[in-house]
């Protein structure tokens, strides 16, 4: 090409950048999220949810969509309700069912595949957890929470109730979740099961509770039993299965805790469920398998070093199809139910999972719908003809998104401490320009047993666009690196991944675009928790910090957090049971150290949160108002671990970047 052509697209592509505007506060409510895939048996289509911010009415809107994949054409199924998700096809491929509000509670509705208005289904009184079609497609199953018993006289009045491993924030005595049976054609359904104890039930964020998983004798369901309805008994679930007839139930195996998430071959013969590597819970998850006939079976990803937390079984039923956290990435493998794994290749793009899920969905004949973002766009649709077949965008929802000035997003590698490989993103500003130095920002993934991709990330995209360089690091505990990795947190919760963070740093400082004199640490939840250790015990290194639902007091979280009694396991016992254990639970909370606080720190939090209790930052706040440090308390009158209402999402958004710009 001639030099003068050369040297005019050069020109026009830098015009075009100069023209595309950058990542600011409104974008992320632009954003359209796409999820929930589903294809049709035949794989000619996909059933996609597809939600738009309304900032006018502090919500958002969602639409149920058919995409034709061989036309790209469109359709709305269902639309002007809240809360719709969780599509499901019809066993024949002529229906979807999917769940949504009516009156505020969720149910089920179905709508023709053809197109027609959709049907209401249930009026169950309380919100539907999850469903499934059963085989024949002629009723759904599905779990409720059971209604809080009606008191007749003088004892309407009376709201005492027992308090046992439950959040302080609990008003009532927690109900049970159980199962029921209703025709497709809708009208009474059946109550299937009943008791003190109950069918999982999630506290958002969480994994969300696995659908009933029948059996092709359309007679019998497979279930997660747990004992009480108390949140923090939740690990001791076990695997049952339901004569629907009777209500009679049967246990998969003899133990008592960490079965979960069962799914049923299409054959009928054997089961898939989630249990922790050898028994132990600071362990990563292994897919069991075992027969119809009962027994714990065994591991069927043994081979694969991965903490996974997804399995659907392939349409031949003798393989899984298995996901998780691998690197920067999403991992996704075909794992034989008797041999080696083998890994699905995604190319750059990240593929959407979240507690539980994977947005991978496979017809009868193999095709693969999925939901995937990369570094430079957000999530849309995708599908490809096969597992070995390469994926082809179906939607393109977020080109306005893509075609922003956005900061170059970099997956990084680096010799950590203790012989540890690490990894994290960096997402660079845009217009980033090699031999200058930028303030650095970390904003430290939550969980922690989660990790840092290399997919979209509104908020690095936010910050980078306000001229710094963005550091997600991955540490100990992360679930992306294997299980040594991932249980070498156990009784290590602060001073392991905190050396794990500053490693990282180190790395980044010594590649010379880090302004060493302008750093800030950020973070929510357990990203809050590392913001606070890492601002106590590297002082000197912080011109601010930001900390969302910091963990700040492990006593605070064993006594008062939903999860309560159940983060014992993280020092191996009861604190109260030994000095000991007691001695860790303190060395261990980023609270002993706050004293030692030398940045800037805003602190946020929602009052009503049920897994990091508002306490903690009350704390936290007393401490370093007291000792004169800078500080601002923001809270948000809302229930939940974080805002989820866009109105709230874009002040906690923006209260990041302006306490940032105020001390960077």
């Amino acid at each position: 090409m001639p030099v003068l052509k050369l040297a005019l697209l050069a020109l026009l592509t830098l015009a075009v950048q100069a023209n595309a505007g950058r990542f600011d506060l409104d974008t992320a409510r632009k954003i359209v999220r796409v999820g929930d895939p589903a294809i049709s048996p035949d794989g000619t289509s996909i059933a996609i949810v597809v939600n738009r911010t309304n900032m006018a009415e502090n919500r958002s809107d969602p639409e149920l969509l058919l995409v034709e994949i061989a036309s790209r054409a469109q359709r709305v199924l269902a639309s002007g309700r809240r809360s719709i998700g969780s599509p499901a096809w019809s066993p024949d491929g002529q229906q979807l069912a999917f769940l949504a509000a009516s009156d505020g509670r969720a149910q089920i509705f179905v709508v023709p595949a053809a197109g027609g208005d959709p049907r209401q289904v249930t009026s169950s009184p309380t919100a539907i957890q999850t469903y499934s079609w059963r085989p024949d497609g002629r009723a759904f199953a599905y779990a409720a929470i059971d209604e809080q018993p009606t008191r007749d006289g003088e004892e309407r009045f009376n709201r005492s109730f027992e308090i046992q491993n439950n959040s302080f924030l609990q008003l009532d005595a927690p109900m049970p979740s159980h199962l029921w049976v209703v025709p497709v054609e809708g009208g009474a359904a059946k109550r299937v099961t009943s008791g003190s104890w109950s069918l999982p039930i999630t506290y958002a964020p969480g994994a969300p509770p696995p659908p009933p998983a029948w059996l092709p004798d359309n007679r019998t369901i497979v279930i997660e039993r747990r004992p009480t309805s108390y949140s923090g008994d939740f690990d001791r679930n076990t695997i049952h299965f339901v004569d629907v007839e009777t209500g009679a139930l049967r246990p998969l195996s003899a133990r008592a805790r960490n079965e979960a998430f069962p799914t049923v071959s299409p054959d009928g013969r054997r089961i898939a469920y989630w249990y922790p590597r050898g028994g132990d819970s600071k362990n990563s998850n292994e897919i069991m398998v075992a027969p119809i006939t009962g027994g714990e079976g065994s591991s069927a990803t043994a081979m694969l070093d991965r903490h996974v937390l997804v399995a659907s079984w392939m349409p031949s039923g003798d393989a899984l199809l298995v996901g998780a956290a691998d690197g920067t990435k999403t991992g996704v493998w075909i794992q034989p139910l008797d041999g080696a794994p083998r890994r699905i290749d995604f190319g750059s793009l990240v593929v959407a999972a979240g507690f539980g899920s994977l947005s991978v969905t496979m017809s009868r004949d193999g095709r693969m719908a999925f939901v995937a973002s990369d570094g430079g766009r957000p999530n849309e649709l995708y599908w490809r003809a096969s597992p070995a077949a390469a994926p082809e965008r179906l939607t393109d929802f977020n080109a306005g998104i893509a075609a922003l000035d956005l900061g170059r997003v970099e997956s990084i590698e680096w010799d950590g401490p203790d012989g540890f490989r690490m990894d994290g993103v960096v997402t660079y500003p845009p217009g980033f320009t090699a031999g200058r130095t930028y303030p650095l920002v970390l904003y430290i993934h939550g969980r922690p047993r989660a990790s840092s991709k290399a997919g979209f990330s509104p908020r690095a995209h936010l910050l980078a666009a306000q001229g710094w360089i963005v550091f997600e690091p991955n540490y100990r505990g992360s679930d992306n690196r294997g299980n040594a990795f991932m249980s070498a947190i156990w009784n290590d919760a602060g001073a392991g991944p905190g050396r794990d963070v500053m490693s990282g740093v180190e790395f980044l400082k010594a590649r010379g675009f880090v302004d060493e004199t302008r750093m800030a640490v950020t973070g929510w939840s357990y990203g809050g928790y590392m913001t606070t250790w890492l601002a106590g015990n590297y002082p000197e290194a912080w011109k601010a910090a930001v900390a969302g639902a910091a963990v700040t007091d492990w006593l605070h979280q064993y006594d008062l957090g939903d999860a309560n009694v159940r983060r014992a396991s993280a020092i191996g016992g009861s604190p109260y049971t030994d000095p000991k254990r007691l001695q860790a639970a303190i060395d261990q909370s980023p609270i002993t150290y706050a004293t030692k606080i030398k940045a800037p720190t805003l602190i946020l939090s929602n009052t009503g949160d049920y897994r990091v209790p508002i306490t903690q930052s009350y704390r936290l706040y007393r401490i370093l108002r007291d000792n004169g440090v800078p500080v601002q308390f923001i809270g948000y009158p809302l229930g939940g671990h974080s805002p989820t209402d866009p109105v709230h999402q874009r002040d906690v958004d923006r209260r990041w970047v302006e306490w940032l710009k105020k001390y960077l």
